[in-house]
């Protein structure tokens, strides 16, 4: 059964392993997830359990919200994720947390980077630039984009100035450190998607390969 958690990325910081080396760890809070619905395949088509994180007043949620979760007992969350379910499925309004995951478990973290604003191409798309000297005057610009002639128009997908961050990123195969359900967090290895306070999800990594 490989049900993964929603958490707030915390932030970063190190710990030291047994052999003395410092270790680079992204904290993740992970208490308070809970098991809002359960799917089955006999009715909706597909196993699979909603997980909810993050308390929300009912003062803050609209009704369907509010019955939807009062219906499986459990209380309104801020955001709700799926994740499907080999096996048998814990029950609804089910507490999860940290001991989902053990010492030296792999998993895959899916975030939402740091929103940057409007970029130009350097920063975008890592363009090399323009002549610095010698009297030029577009150094950082992005050059030319077609031609007068043929094809007489800028293609579609050009590179060009324009927002740039806020992206749907999955970052894989990640250690798990330290698992502490007491203070309901994770200590995972490397950095993780997203600004301090963000929220992530972290699942079972898919494309670990097995140590030789």
């Amino acid at each position: 059964m490989s049900i993964g958690l929603i958490g707030k990325k915390v932030g970063m910081t190190q710990i030291y392993g047994k052999d003395g080396r410092s270790i680079a760890v992204t904290v993740v809070e992970v208490a308070g997830n809970q098991v809002v619905q359960v799917k089955t395949a006999e009715k909706d088509g597909y196993s699979a359990i909603q997980v909810g994180f993050d308390e929300k007043r009912e003062s803050r949620c609209t009704k369907p919200e509010i019955g939807h979760c009062k219906k499986n007992g459990a209380t309104p969350k801020y955001i709700l994720r799926e994740f499907h379910v080999e096996g048998e499925a814990p029950v609804a309004g089910t507490q999860l947390g940290a001991d989902k995951f053990a010492v030296g478990d792999y998993v895959d973290v899916i975030g939402t980077t740091k929103g940057r604003g409007f970029t130009g191409v350097m920063k975008r798309y890592n363009f090399s630039g323009q002549p610095a000297s010698h009297g030029h005057m577009m150094h950082r610009r992005t050059g030319s984009i077609g031609c007068r002639l043929t094809p007489g128009r800028v293609w579609k997908n050009q590179k060009m100035p324009g927002r740039h961050g806020h992206y749907r990123r999955t970052t894989q195969n990640l250690e798990v450190i330290q698992s502490r359900p007491e203070d309901g967090v994770l200590l995972i290895s490397g950095a993780v998607p997203g600004p301090n306070g963000s929220y992530v999800i972290v699942r079972p990594a898919k494309k670990k390969q097995a140590k030789k």
